[in-house]
């Protein structure tokens, strides 16, 4: 589905992502670890566009994205939710999620999804449908961005440490919704600064070091990894290898 090879990204003359590569096959839910400044925001970003790549390639179902921009590529299937959600504050839901439906809806690519699917998804965003977004807490934030994303009918859908800031109860139930998607097909890579969560849902995962990506495997192969243990894991990790065996 997805494939980035030898990824590198460049700020002036800083070169911050040097050899990135890895892969996310249909219906996988695939997790990136790192330290903070790792590079694991700017490789999300430069796949999806928003940054340009100095050297490597992104392919989706086999096609070069080379040369395109960050619209070109959501209208192919690759779609950001960006770190900090990104949302216009003084919108409301709904209309948030407009913007998403709408643009697909000029590109005349048919019917988008509805917004009932995303209300099935966030219940509580029905209740706060008329609400101002930038009156919502992170978690409710967190949903409508992650709403947005779906409604642009994403092939991968890129998401960039869905639960910094939230709440233990809502961290539970975003992540329930990304499991749910992933279930019904949805193929997802996924930055996420708490590893133990990642390795809950992720099927595989890759770690950067230092722009490169240097580890990769299932999380089960991971959770053995006394480097991965002691970088990522910590306190959990007695309990890490049983929980992803369950």
């Amino acid at each position: 589905m997805l494939e980035v090879s030898s990824l590198a990204v460049r700020y002036g003359r800083s070169e911050v992502v040097r050899d990135v590569s890895l892969r996310v096959e249909p219906g996988e839910l695939v997790g990136v670890l790192g330290a903070n400044g790792a590079g694991k925001t700017t490789t999300l970003k430069a796949i999806a566009g928003v940054l340009p790549v100095a050297r490597g390639e992104v392919r989706l179902d086999g096609r070069s994205m080379s040369g395109m921009d960050a619209h070109r590529r959501v209208r192919s299937g690759i779609v950001l939710v960006p770190e900090g959600r990104h949302l216009f504050p003084v919108m409301t839901v709904e209309e948030n999620l407009k913007v998403a439906a709408e643009a697909i809806r000029r590109r005349g690519e048919g019917d988008t999804l509805s917004f009932e699917a995303v209300f099935q998804l966030f219940p509580r965003l029905r209740e706060r449908r008329t609400q101002r977004a930038g009156s919502l807490s992170g978690g409710e934030q967190q949903m409508v961005a992650l709403g947005r994303g779906m409604l642009s009918r994403p092939k991968v859908l890129l998401l960039d440490e869905p639960s910094l800031g939230l709440a233990p109860a809502l961290v539970d139930e975003v992540f329930d919704a990304i499991t749910r998607l992933n279930g019904e097909g949805l193929s997802v890579l996924m930055v996420e600064q708490d590893a133990g969560r990642a390795f809950d849902v992720c099927s595989r995962a890759y770690v950067i070091e230092r722009g490169s990506s240097t580890m990769d495997g299932t999380v089960a192969e991971l959770a053995d990894d006394l480097r991965v243990v002691e970088a990522f894991l910590g306190a959990v990790a007695s309990d890490r290898p049983q929980s992803v065996e369950e």
